[in-house]
């Protein structure tokens, strides 16, 4: 979030492989994640590179289209770690890289989301994953739903 809110100039972060992240928590709960690897250059709202270099697990179908993408193909990859942390399953496990890139792609196929996963998770990962990137919540509309989820958390946990 704090990247896209401040007109950052960068775009496309690789997700993977998890283990690489920077993760800095908090006291209370804050983490920041970065990793720069398929980072790329902005130009106006489109990413300025046309090479791909990534995992498709966690990519948006657009950037796997190789279409126009900006920050929002963020949020789907934001979506894709949700559902990692939720059913704690690694993401299109057997298929092949090829192949996610043509169901994700070019079929329009989405992880299954576990009738086990809190609604409200759910419906963050749901919102992640619509076809229209610009139908995704920003960063900063993912806030106020990921609150409340630490609250519900902070609550459990007492």
């Amino acid at each position: 979030e704090q990247l896209h809110s401040n007109n950052s100039s960068i775009a496309g972060i690789n997700v993977y492989p998890i283990l690489s992240f920077i993760y800095r928590v908090h006291m209370y709960f804050t983490m920041q994640v970065s990793d720069f690897g398929m980072s790329r250059l902005k130009h106006h709202t489109f990413l300025s590179s046309k090479s791909t270099a990534g995992t498709p697990e966690w990519m948006a179908p657009e950037v796997l289209r190789n279409e126009p993408a900006n920050e929002m193909c963020d949020v789907y990859s934001f979506g894709v770690i949700l559902w990692e942390l939720a059913t704690l399953r690694v993401p299109w496990s057997g298929l092949n890289p090829m192949q996610v890139v043509g169901a994700v792609g070019f079929q329009n196929k989405r992880l299954d989301i576990p009738k086990e996963v809190d609604p409200l998770v759910a419906s963050i990962i749901s919102s992640c994953w619509d076809n229209d990137p610009s139908k995704r919540p920003s960063f900063s509309q993912l806030l106020s739903p990921l609150k409340k989820l630490q609250r519900l958390l902070v609550t459990e946990s007492l």
